[in-house]
């Protein structure tokens, strides 16, 4: 059983993370799709991930949308995933174990939604020390290993590099991160549920 796991951006799958999985061969292997979302919505990020694995030849067997902690507003689903998130997410994968057949039903829709950026591309600011962790780090290589200043054009916003820098030293736009908060404040407050589908 192979499983594809990817975040959700904006509703769909960083394009990035498609491209890479069709390179890969799936030889009529089952597979479980997995979605990570910040409590948002998902929106269209399973139905791409499910139409990218079946032209790669693999046998789409489930589908799970799992919520995470929000990448850009950890205010979103903090500690998340949770107790009752790892459990639930334990006993999807005792139902999925010894699956055939395709999955009957994914979510989403076609044409997907149009795809856009969060636009917040974190900055170097001061305090960056230049250790290149945030470079080595970048899962799209966005970041120059000389300045340390990120590609627009390359970054999916996903914060990785904030998170794991040891100076701090990685910042965005605090009023860009204020109103966009605020635009999806009603869509994050209440708690989603993780989803199966078999």
């Amino acid at each position: 059983m192979v499983v594809i796991a990817m975040p959700s951006f904006g509703g769909r799958a960083p394009a990035v993370a498609i491209e890479r999985l069709k390179k890969i061969h799936g030889n009529g292997a089952n597979c479980v799709l997995v979605c990570v979302y910040g409590n948002r919505a998902y929106e269209d990020t399973l139905a791409e991930m499910e139409d990218a694995a079946k032209e790669c030849g693999f046998m789409v067997v489930a589908a799970i949308s799992a919520v995470a902690e929000h990448s850009i507003m950890p205010q979103y689903a903090t500690g998340r995933p949770d107790e009752a998130d790892r459990k639930q997410l334990t006993d999807f994968a005792d139902l999925i174990a010894g699956k055939t057949g395709s999955v009957s039903m994914i979510p989403g829709n076609l044409p997907y939604k149009k795809a856009g950026g969060a636009g917040l591309v974190p900055k170097p600011d001061k305090s960056c020390v230049k250790c290149g962790l945030c470079a080595n780090t970048c899962p799209v290589r966005a970041i120059d290993s000389n300045q340390f200043i990120a590609d627009s054009k390359k970054c999916i916003s996903c914060m990785r590099c904030m998170k794991l820098c040891p100076q701090n030293a990685r910042k965005i736009n605090g009023m860009m991160v204020s109103v966009a908060a605020l635009a999806i404040k009603k869509a994050c407050s209440v708690r989603k549920e993780n989803e199966l589908f078999l």
